[in-house]
């Protein structure tokens, strides 16, 4: 299908494009909830509603921050798939305001009522689902008809989310749920953008053997996972979900090494995608063996932070017409925030220099998150610019 000549956009810079509002919300919400969380956390800040302080984390992790660079990633990538012109102008600020709205009432400041905080929470991805499934229809693009699946997988486990909170007093089966469709959406979308980024990169910058493309262990790799997502959530303490782990770990990680990342190390941006995605195995790995915090550290922050951050990374550079080089800032951007995963999963217990291995977590966090405010951020509310080396911002 032939695309359709883009139109000039005379509104904001900042809602010309479905990535900019979703991907600049998400990083200043990353460096702002989790010192506020472990504020909570230590007591010094006290938290409204009716959310437990860490179903309210879990909450705000996978369907606040996750959620909004999902929707970024999607409504940048379905325009290139369909051929239709990009969501823009008031109906994307608008969506804008829902997801903050979300926010607001997930803090409890509001006094709604739980439904009232549930509906206006749960809006926001269902309004994501019908309008990437109006996109995808009106541009009889079905093969990508699949990741509407995903996205409304996670708005059900949003639902029961709040449903569990409200009839149970904690959240249990949605908390693995949410993170399920995450990992999942990782293993699809990632199996998809990193053999292909570094395929184009092995073919001009370092020729030699290239990864292998998609074909049915792939397929086969996919469905394992699934199917181990799917067990997991249901029966987490079964012993045939700690083989199927195993399994799934070992397919997962074998798939990596097709991708031939051993051979970016001169490309940070690239070897950002397949360090996150190597989590994916670790994670899995370390579930099985029945170190379940830790897992579920690795997954979150290594997986779905490391990978969120390596796509908005890419994809800002990329559609903002920066160099795709990630430069030193950014690159140590990425490096806290995997450095965070590894330290809540391996030392939260342990002191450096005084502090909890938790505080210091969520520093280096923190600090990752501001650096890609600093660099990124001008990029994002700013005009499209010529190619500006990596280090300088926009």
């Amino acid at each position: 299908m032939a695309k359709i000549a883009p139109k000039a956009f005379g509104g904001p810079v900042l809602f010309s494009y479905g990535f900019r509002p979703f991907f600049l919300g998400a990083i200043v919400f990353a460096s702002l909830v989790i010192p506020f969380w472990v504020g909570v956390f230590q007591g010094t800040f006290e938290l409204g509603g009716f959310f437990s302080p860490i179903d309210w984390h879990i909450h705000e992790m996978l369907f606040g921050y996750t959620a909004a660079v999902v929707s970024g990633f999607l409504f940048t990538a379905i325009p290139n798939w369909t051929g239709r012109m990009p969501i823009k102008g008031w109906p994307l600020a608008l969506l804008a305001a829902l997801w903050v709205l979300g926010r607001l009432a997930m803090l409890g400041i509001s006094g709604l009522s739980p439904p009232a905080v549930a509906l206006i929470d749960c809006a926001f991805l269902a309004a994501i689902g019908a309008m990437i499934l109006r996109e995808i229809i009106a541009g009889q693009n079905w093969r990508n008809l699949k990741v509407v699946v995903p996205i409304l997988l996670f708005l059900a486990a949003n639902l029961l989310f709040h449903f569990e909170v409200l009839t149970q007093g904690g959240a249990d089966y949605s908390r693995r749920l949410g993170l399920a469709v995450v990992i999942f959406l990782i293993t699809l979308i990632g199996g998809r953008i990193i053999p292909s980024f570094t395929r184009n990169w092995l073919v001009k910058s370092n020729p030699g053997a290239l990864p292998i493309p998609f074909n049915r262990f792939d397929a086969v790799c996919l469905l394992a996972g699934a199917i181990t997502l799917v067990v997991w959530v249901i029966l987490p303490d079964a012993p045939a979900t700690g083989a199927l782990l195993y399994v799934a770990a070992a397919l997962h990680l074998f798939r990596l090494t097709r991708w031939k990342g051993h051979r970016t190390p001169a490309s940070l941006l690239l070897l950002m995608l397949h360090i996150a995605y190597a989590f994916i195995p670790l994670g899995f790995l370390v579930l099985g063996l029945g170190h379940t915090v830790a897992a579920l550290h690795l997954l979150g922050i290594g997986a779905v932070g490391g990978m969120t951050t390596a796509v908005m990374i890419r994809a800002t550079l990329g559609h903002t017409g920066r160099s795709l080089e990630s430069g030193k800032a950014l690159g140590a951007g990425f490096i806290l925030i995997i450095l965070a995963g590894i330290m809540r999963s391996a030392a939260s217990d342990a002191y450096l220099l005084g502090l909890s291995g938790l505080v210091v977590s969520a520093t280096l966090w923190t600090v990752g998150f501001g650096l890609l405010f600093i660099w990124l951020g001008p990029c994002l509310w700013s005009p499209k610019a010529g190619r500006k080396t990596p280090n300088q911002p926009a």
